[in-house]
């Protein structure tokens, strides 16, 4: 297998607080990796310093083979790099519709004016029909976004974080406030759509971990604590004081 990123002796602190340090993993072309571990433990900050919102205050990090540890986030997305944000991105006074023909004009970087027809958009449209095609949405595409469930809306953002085709996406708790039914719904979507993709993804939705994860990283204080297989972090006796005793859940 290639290997997409590889981070190399990541640190970070935070008004003196050190938030990262040491911290070393690599990950394959279309692996699914998780991260996860206690609140505060620097999973978002991780993200956050891959993507190019934060940088790092030593270490390097290596995507397809070049140092973007300094580059600004768009430079990693014309690189090939995506992400997904826990909180929720969509344009809640449009439509269904509006939002993905918005996130294709961005991808695209061309013009586009709400007052115009939208079948004048031929090629957009028919990209538009094929992403909400993927999740069963089509139908529902004329619908504000504020109509639909929250599930629903967790979908429509993954899709369109993959509409660029990134060769790696970053996920940030893409299970966040969904109903186990959604959770598992969402699991079911990340699977058929990202099996050629590379996914990091943090999640505290330990039955999404178990689903999609190909192995996992334990983050804990600002240092990787256990990697390994879901059956190993099951087995893994740090893991499990990590987490209280909470051997069940451990994905």
């Amino acid at each position: 297998m290639t290997v997409i990123l590889q981070l190399e002796d990541i640190a970070y602190n935070y008004s003196g607080l050190k938030v990262l340090d040491g911290v070393s993993f690599s990950m394959d072309s279309t692996e699914k990796l998780a991260l996860i571990g206690p609140n505060g433990a620097g999973k978002t900050t991780l993200l956050n310093l891959i993507t190019g919102l934060l940088y790092p205050i030593r270490g390097r990090i290596n995507f397809l083979n070049q140092d973007i540890a300094r580059l600004p986030t768009r430079h990693r997305i014309s690189l090939g790099m995506g992400r997904s944000f826990q909180k929720n991105a969509l344009f809640l006074e449009l439509t269904l519709l509006e939002n993905v023909m918005l996130a294709l004009r961005n991808i695209e970087g061309s013009s586009f004016q709400m007052l115009r027809p939208l079948m004048s958009y031929k090629n957009r449209i028919a990209k538009a029909q094929e992403l909400l095609e993927s999740v069963d949405l089509w139908e529902k595409r004329e619908f504000p976004i504020t109509s639909l469930a929250h599930g629903e809306q967790r979908q429509i953002e993954i899709i369109l974080a993959l509409a660029s085709q990134p060769k790696l996406l970053l996920l940030d708790e893409p299970s966040a406030g969904l109903t186990r039914g959604e959770s598992n719904n969402l699991s079911r979507t990340l699977r058929h759509l990202m099996k050629d993709t590379a996914v990091l993804f943090v999640a505290h939705d330990l039955d999404l971990v178990r689903e999609l994860a190909d192995r996992i990283l334990v983050l804990y204080y600002g240092s990787i604590l256990a990697e390994g297989t879901p059956e190993e972090i099951q087995n893994n006796k740090k893991v499990h004081e990590v987490y209280l005793g909470t051997e069940t859940k451990i994905a």
